[in-house]
């Protein structure tokens, strides 16, 4: 090529490249020649344990607003969607959707939630601790549907199973080493990839009954998430998003999207957990926080479906990494339309459940409240509605199996009681386990050696009205291993029906089948010797509430500290 015609090729290389730059690098927008990314929004929820009405009391408010009920999340779930796009928007849960309910599910197994839930569009959900309580059969039937095995389709319709996804990363199968449930789900959202892992609390076999995980091996959380983190990138997955049902608490101070002063197992599950974890929808603790943990998004919305966490994520088109993950918890307020299709299955239960739920059992003269008093500077005092409790429990055992004493642990009381008439759905509310009381024989020792134990497991026994002692707190706390060498109840200040317990005597008490078993880290009890099943722990409630109306708030009187109570 001539001279010449090299310059007129130049030329028109040249105008290329002016009208290419011309066209690319007009403004920074354009100059970023990457394609834009996803846009993922994540609605999140957790711990709704059945709530299908709006809760009452302390547990329909949050935020200083009146929350809560199917109907109204529903709703909210339907807008939030709307106001993202619809076909981008992810519903999922982190466990304890059911157990621990109100009357209409539990009557029913539950089924009337997992109904309500695939309805309002719940697409994944880990499972909690409360998803065990009746055992792994039964949580697979849930998934997968069919009749319940002893009471039937109780009202008249099958059950088809959950219209959503249970997932079950660290629950195995004993015998085989394998996952009860699909550890993970990849979701597609315009091409790329999220990855979805569920899993619970490791110490799930410690605060559900031995029934209920029979035959499962519970494995660390973080170790998990790690795991199967590794094989979703093996997958081509780059966004991992981790459903568990285990949480913190952030200080009184922080609200619905703070995150103040958060302690609790999430954080050092968090900080063990690869970076390629991009966010953790957790809870457990049935609080609200929106935090970032070690890089990652860590959030909670509280309980009983009060709040919905709406989460946003970017994410990059050509790799498939999270660029930026943000979140805000929601009030589930009840100023919205309520969702017809809900109503109607809310309508639909109560109709089949009769008039049972509104039997009136007794009555209150003032309200009695679950809530612990503060002791030496913990919530690890008495409760007014924990030691009625106690004192039922004690009642429906006393002349029966000889009992002295009766303990109830905290965790099995549910709600508050209103004052006035009391139903038989609110004494359900209250206690909604179906527990049996259990009465065996301890010596004195093993009574010590299990009141020093609460101290290492942070939960208070409620005692019955026959029991009393005081509590050091200068005393020394034992360890798992060794519970017995704590030195916090004072040593000859226990007393059963005023007199001092003797170490080397035997003494019958009361607990429910959960504690007997050594539920809730309380394995001095499964020493206890002689042991006898009685009725349901709600059977017992009843009985009592009706048998004492009007009933009145227990005296804060059975546990003391030796500054109420000087060493001789």
């Amino acid at each position: 090529m001539s001279i010449p015609g090299m310059r007129r090729a130049g030329v028109a290389l040249t105008a290329l490249a002016v009208a290419a730059l011309g066209a690319v690098a007009t403004t920074p927008e354009q100059a970023d020649a990457r394609p834009k990314p996803v846009d993922v929004t994540l609605l999140a929820l957790n711990d709704f344990h059945g709530n299908l009405e709006p809760p009452s009391g302390s547990s329909g408010t949050i935020a200083g607003q009146t929350a809560g009920g199917v109907e109204y999340l529903a709703t909210h779930l339907a807008e939030l969607r709307a106001a993202a796009k619809k076909k981008n928007t992810i519903t999922v849960a982190a466990g304890d959707l059911i157990g621990a309910s109100p009357l209409l599910s539990a009557a029913f197994h539950d089924e009337p939630t997992i109904e309500a839930l695939s309805m309002a569009g719940l697409d994944y959900a880990s499972v909690g601790n409360h998803e065990f309580d009746e055992g792994a059969a039964e949580l697979l039937r849930i998934q997968n549907g069919g009749c319940h095995p002893v009471d039937g389709c109780a009202d008249g319709t099958p059950y088809r199973g959950a219209g959503f996804k249970y997932l079950s990363a660290n629950a195995f199968k004993t015998a085989t080493g394998k996952p009860l449930l699909a550890p993970y789900a990849i979701h597609k959202v315009q091409g790329v990839k999220v990855g979805f892992i569920g899993m619970t609390l490791e110490g799930t076999p410690e605060i559900v009954s031995q029934q209920g995980v029979a035959g499962l091996t519970f494995a660390d959380e973080a170790d998990t998430a790690n795991r199967y983190a590794r094989e979703l990138r093996r997958k081509g997955v780059e966004a991992i998003v981790v459903l568990l049902h285990e949480g913190g608490t952030q200080a009184a101070t922080g609200g619905i999207n703070d995150c103040v002063g958060m302690t609790g197992p999430i954080v050092d599950i968090a900080n063990r957990m690869d970076p390629s974890i991009d966010v953790v929808v957790s809870g457990h603790t049935h609080q609200a926080y929106n935090c970032d943990i070690n890089g990652k998004l860590v959030t909670s919305a509280s309980s009983f479906g009060r709040l919905v966490t709406d989460i946003d994520l970017k994410i990059d088109r050509r790799t498939g990494d999270v660029i930026s993950a943000k979140a805000e918890n929601m009030v589930v307020t009840r100023d919205v339309a309520k969702d017809p299709k809900q109503t109607a299955l809310i309508d639909r239960y109560k109709t089949v459940l009769g008039p049972v739920a509104g039997r009136q059992v007794g009555e209150t003269t003032t309200a009695i409240t679950r809530s612990q008093e503060t002791l030496f500077g913990t919530t690890m005092g008495e409760s007014p509605l924990g030691n009625l409790i106690a004192d039922a429990q004690l009642a429906a055992t006393d002349d029966e199996q000889n009992a002295v004493a009766a303990f109830m642990n905290p965790g099995g009381v549910r709600a508050d009681l209103d004052a006035g008439p009391v139903t038989y759905e609110e004494a359900f509310t209250v206690q909604p386990f179906a527990n049996n009381l259990v009465t065996l024989d301890l010596t004195g020792a093993q009574l010590y050696c299990v009141l020093e134990q609460q101290f290492v497991t942070g939960r208070t026994l409620y005692p019955s009205s026959t029991v009393g002692y005081v509590v050091d707190p200068a005393g020394t706390t034992g360890t798992v291993a060794e519970p017995c060498a704590g030195t916090r109840v004072v040593r000859g200040s226990l007393t059963i029906g005023g007199a001092a317990v003797d170490t080397a005597a035997t003494y019958r008490v009361t607990v429910n089948n959960f504690l007997a078993g050594g539920g809730d880290g309380f394995s001095a009890l499964t020493g206890g010797t002689n042991l006898v099943t009685g009725q349901i722990d709600l059977d017992a409630f009843v009985a009592y509430l009706t048998a004492q109306s009007p009933v009145s708030a227990p005296t804060l009187d059975r546990i003391r500290t030796t500054a109420e109570v000087p060493a001789a």
